[in-house]
């Protein structure tokens, strides 16, 4: 059975301490060599996951431990990476999508260089902003990123925010994010119609061809 407790009246010159689990129960000695991962050393208040046993001196003591932040660490990790193979599959189904409404004269070539063009803009954006984030200069706004995303850059920021490792990590803007996919995409299905088709030729092509 797993236990999850602090780590108290740690001696780091002789390698031991003790451990009093969360939520109350048997107090344990540990001692470092009973931690799976020797990387770096326990201290007091360090929150750890072990299995209890009882000695024959009816002592108990904590073995297989592991430190909890790294096991969050970990976990954490394989949400991500489970998040990031969905995303790239999506992309990838995104631009197949797209090629094919290309190639099918459903949408002409200049709309993929829009895509490209908003994902390169909005890949820089967000490495600017992580620099100024990490050296304390002018950040951009939050919703100046999610401009970018709504016109065509959301496959940049999607990259941008797993390679960088930028805004990756903040839930509502998470959100936000995937509401701007969904507005994007709105609008590529709306260029489909009739209406979306005239709009696209007689405003935005001639636009972009000066």
């Amino acid at each position: 059975m797993k236990l999850q407790g602090k780590v108290v009246n740690w001696n780091d010159d002789k390698g031991f301490g003790f451990v009093e689990p969360n939520g109350g129960g048997d107090r344990a000695f540990v001692h470092i060599k009973a931690f799976k991962s020797r990387s770096r050393r326990p201290v007091n208040g360090e929150v750890i996951i072990y299995e209890l046993v009882r000695e024959n001196s009816n002592r108990f003591k904590a073995i297989n431990i592991k430190f909890a932040r790294d096991t969050e660490a970990s976990s954490n990790r394989s949400k991500s990476k489970g998040g990031g193979n969905f995303g790239v599959a999506f992309i990838i189904v995104f631009c197949v999508g797209l090629s094919t409404s290309i190639v099918v004269g459903k949408l002409p070539l200049i709309v993929a260089g829009l895509y490209v063009a908003m994902s390169l803009i909005t890949f820089i954006a967000y490495a600017i902003d992580k620099s100024a984030a990490q050296n304390g200069r002018w950040r951009t706004k939050e919703s100046t990123l999610h401009l970018f995303s709504t016109f065509g850059g959301w496959p940049g920021a999607y990259f941008a925010q797993n390679k960088l490792r930028h805004k990756s990590s903040k839930k509502e803007f998470k959100s936000v994010y995937w509401v701007t996919v969904i507005l994007n995409l709105g609008g590529l299905i709306w260029l489909h119609t009739e209406k979306g088709t005239k709009f696209l030729n007689n405003t935005v092509v001639p636009l972009l061809n000066g």
